[in-house]
C-alpha cells in the first residue's frame, strides 16, 4: 500500500482475492486449456471461477490448476441440475475443483415472475440444505431479467428475501445490476451483510456494451467500499466479448491490483 494511501486510510483487494471468471476466456480455453491457466496466473491472477470445462473432467481441470498454482473458487452450474437429481455429483465435482461454492449462473425464462421467482427461493434453499452438508455453498449469479419490477415487485429482492441466508448466497454481476436498474451495489451490501461473497467485476462503456475493468463507466471504488460489509472475498473479472481476452484479462488485473477505496 502507498504511503499517501495509509495517510488517508484508504485499502485494495488482496492479491489472493483477484480472480478471472474463465467464461471469458473460452476462447483460448477451447484450443489450449492448460496454457491459458498459464498466462493468466503470469498476469497475476490468484483464482478462477469455472465456467465450461472444454471436454475436461473435473480432475483434469484440478491437476491444471494445481501445476500453474491458480486455485478454483467456484463453478457456474446450471439450475436444473443443481435443484434437480444432479446435485449431488455437481457438488462432488466442485469439491474435487477446490471450490467453495457452487453458482446457479440464471434462472429458466418459465421462472420470471414473483411467484417464479418464490418457487425458485425454495428450490434454492433446498440445494443450499445439501450443499451444506457437503461443506460447501449454493450462489446465485444475476442477469438483466432478474432486476425488473414486476407487480410492484423487483424479482431479484424476492430471492435476496425468501432465501435462506445461511444456505444461498450471491455472485453479484455489476454489470448487470447496473444495466437493469438495480439499486447501487453498496447498499446491496450494506443491507444484505455477509450474502454476497463474489463479484463479478463487468464495466460498462459509455454505449452500454461490455468494457475492460476500469476503463469504462462504472464507479467501482465506490461499490468496493461497502463490499466487505457484503461478505466479497473474491473479485472474479468478466468480459462476455473481449477482442483480445488476453489483453483484456491484463488490463482488469491492473484495474483491480491498484484500485484503492
Amino acid at each position: 500500500m502507498l504511503l499517501g494511501d495509509l495517510a488517508q486510510g484508504l485499502g485494495g483487494i488482496p492479491p489472493s482475492a483477484i480472480g478471472m471468471h474463465l467464461y471469458t476466456m473460452r476462447g483460448p480455453l477451447a484450443g489450449d486449456f492448460e496454457g491459458t491457466l498459464e498466462k493468466l496466473a503470469a498476469i497475476g491472477y490468484a483464482t478462477v471461477g469455472v465456467s465450461g470445462r472444454h471436454g475436461h473432467s473435473a480432475a483434469e481441470i484440478r491437476r491444471m490448476l494445481d501445476a500453474t498454482g491458480l486455485k478454483a473458487v467456484l463453478e457456474h452450474v446450471a439450475y436444473d441440475t443443481v435443484t434437480g437429481s444432479g446435485l449431488p455429483q455437481a457438488l462432488e465435482d466442485v469439491r474435487t475443483l477446490g471450490g467453495k461454492w457452487i453458482v446457479v449462473p440464471s434462472l429458466p425464462g418459465t421462472l420470471h415472475s414473483p411467484e417464479g421467482y418464490r418457487e425458485a427461493a425454495r428450490k434454492l434453499n433446498q440445494a443450499g440444505l445439501i450443499a451444506r452438508e457437503a461443506e460447501l455453498k449454493v450462489l446465485f449469479h444475476n442477469h438483466e431479467p432478474d432486476h425488473r419490477t414486476v407487480n410492484g415487485q423487483m424479482l431479484y429482492d424476492i430471492l435476496l428475501a425468501e432465501t435462506d441466508p445461511h444456505l444461498v448466497g450471491f455472485e453479484l454481476d455489476l454489470y448487470w445490476a447496473a444495466k437493469g436498474g438495480a439499486k447501487d451495489p453498496a447498499d446491496y451490501f450494506t443491507e444484505n451483510r455477509h450474502r454476497f461473497p463474489a463479484l463479478h467485476v463487468k464495466d460498462m462503456a459509455p454505449n452500454g456494451d461490455f468494457a475492460d475493468v476500469g476503463s469504462g463507466v462504472l464507479d467501482f471504488a465506490h461499490m468496493f467500499g461497502s463490499a466487505r460489509r457484503g461478505g466479497v472475498k473474491q473479485w472474479l473479472v468478466e468480459h462476455d466479448n473481449p477482442t483480445d481476452p488476453f489483453a483484456s484479462a491484463r488490463n482488469s488485473y491492473e484495474y483491480l491490483r491498484d484500485v484503492r477505496f
